[in-house]
């Protein structure tokens, strides 16, 4: 392992720009390194092992949470509790299903990321179920799709409730929540110049040119890489892989879906395992 997993564990909550810069230098994991770390974790509970998993991931969790910023909440926090959802993923990695840390963690990261916006956003309080949560963080990236729009209209309002499966009422409730909160842009000036204040959180870091290239490799990887694969699988493999590895929610469990197949758990392990490994090999190609 190169000398930058000798660097101490780096905190978010310090001073944000050299926590970055630190967590950049930790280098990324080839594939055969990161299966016998995560091996050593699982098999001798290893502790040095998921911590060098940890640390090879931190520059990961440091782009999800940037996509997150337009909340209003500072860019440290939603690190820390990314990096929470990271050492879960850690924790839970399985390297005999086929696939990479990587796209494992995105979800417990996300998950973590999601929950704490959702307890500190005081006036969201209607985000309970897991449709209005897809709702909440959705419908800012839905409306822009909208040109010109800044409230919705009643048939968009129904365009938008139709993709997402919940109320129009649902839909129009959640845009007055979501534009009316009473809040200072520019902050209080006696805070200081190292506070930061809402508006440094709200400007549109879109064109920004690592942002840009974050963006067109995570588009190649889900939308063309994932999705050709998925489509290379029969309809009851995509189903058990969709199920167990790509659910919005709590992911299915093997008996789950063997009661819905009709099959015993172990079958559907047994498919799942050749369904991954189908996909891993198209994902390589």
């Amino acid at each position: 392992m190169t000398h930058a997993m000798s660097l101490p564990m780096p905190v978010a909550a310090g001073n944000l720009d050299a926590y970055i810069q630190t967590a950049s230098r930790y280098p990324l994991l080839s594939e055969a390194e990161e299966r016998r770390l995560a091996e050593r974790l699982r098999d001798h509970g290893d502790v040095d092992a998921a911590r060098q998993l940890v640390l090879s991931h931190l520059r990961l969790v440091i782009s999800i949470a940037r996509g997150y910023l337009g909340y209003g909440l500072p860019h440290a926090d939603l690190i820390q509790e990314g990096n929470i959802g990271l050492m879960k993923a850690v924790k839970r990695f399985d390297p005999s299903r086929g696939v990479r840390l990587v796209s494992f963690a995105m979800h417990w990261i996300k998950a973590e990321i999601h929950e704490y916006i959702l307890k500190n956003w005081r006036l969201v309080k209607v985000a309970t179920t897991k449709a209005q949560r897809k709702l909440f963080f959705n419908l800012r990236s839905m409306k822009s799709e909208f040109e010109g729009t800044d409230t919705l209209s009643v048939a968009q309002a129904d365009a938008v409730a139709a993709r997402l499966g919940v109320k129009a009422e649902e839909v129009v409730e959640m845009e007055t929540r979501l534009s009316g909160r009473d809040l200072a842009l520019e902050g209080n000036p006696d805070d200081g110049e190292d506070a930061f204040a809402p508006i440094d959180y709200l400007a549109d870091a879109r064109y920004e040119p690592v942002r840009v290239l974050e963006n067109k490799a995570q588009a190649h990887l889900q939308q063309e890489g994932l999705y050709a694969a998925l489509d290379g699988l029969d309809p009851r493999s995509r189903r058990i892989v969709e199920a167990r590895w790509l659910s919005e929610g709590e992911a299915a469990t093997l008996h789950d879906l063997a009661a819905e197949f009709g099959v015993s758990a172990e079958r559907i392990r047994q498919i799942e395992a050749k369904a991954l490994q189908k996909m891993r090999g198209l994902l390589a190609a």
